[in-house]
């Protein structure tokens, strides 16, 4: 591990910058600390870089995701319902990698949770079934992803609005079926 160390000036030099982002992107970086130092007109900040020495490692060329992979389009690849599905686990997933102070790719992937809101799964043995999630992701977040599911619903046709049920119907019958944060007209 070698140490490599820059000052860049509040106000900006775009050389210097230049040159920690040539720097940082030939190297294999371990960390970069960096420190604000408050000194006036003087005022810069102050950086060290923790690298291995050695080239560092190419990157996705375009149009590719990690590990080489095409990127995917979600938005294109799914329907306008299950998009909105989709949406809507991420920002959960987000939320809980926040939470765990964990990558959000740890959580789920995008391709799990697009097989999520393809299949809509009702139950942890239907969540087995979209690739890679196993008994392990499943009883930590399963609940959590089923909750997700069962509050989007079923999709509907593109210009057709749900219709509620009615009490006769199948719909509730009762005050303690219908959702207590449903506002009262």
């Amino acid at each position: 591990m070698q140490l490599s160390f820059y000052a860049i000036p509040a106000r900006g030099d775009a050389g210097l910058q230049e040159d920690l982002n040539r720097f940082l992107r030939s190297h294999r970086v371990l960390t970069a600390h960096r420190e604000f130092v408050a000194n006036g007109e003087n005022s810069y900040w102050a950086l060290a870089v923790e690298f291995l020495e050695g080239p560092a490692p190419s990157g996705p060329g375009p149009g590719e995701g990690r590990g080489g992979k095409p990127r995917v389009d979600y938005k294109e690849v799914l329907s306008p319902g299950d998009f909105a599905l989709f949406a809507r686990l991420r920002d959960w997933r987000k939320a809980t990698a926040e939470q765990e102070g964990i990558p959000v790719y740890a959580v789920l992937t995008n391709e799990q949770l697009a097989g999520i809101a393809a299949k809509r799964p009702e139950s942890l043995a239907g969540l087995k079934e979209i690739e890679g999630l196993g008994d392990a992701k499943a009883g930590k977040y399963g609940a959590a992803v089923l909750a997700v599911v069962a509050l989007t619903g079923t999709p509907q046709p593109d210009g057709v609005e749900p219709v509620p049920p009615e009490g006769g119907n199948g719909g509730p019958t009762s005050a303690s079926a219908v959702p207590e944060n449903r506002a009262e007209k």
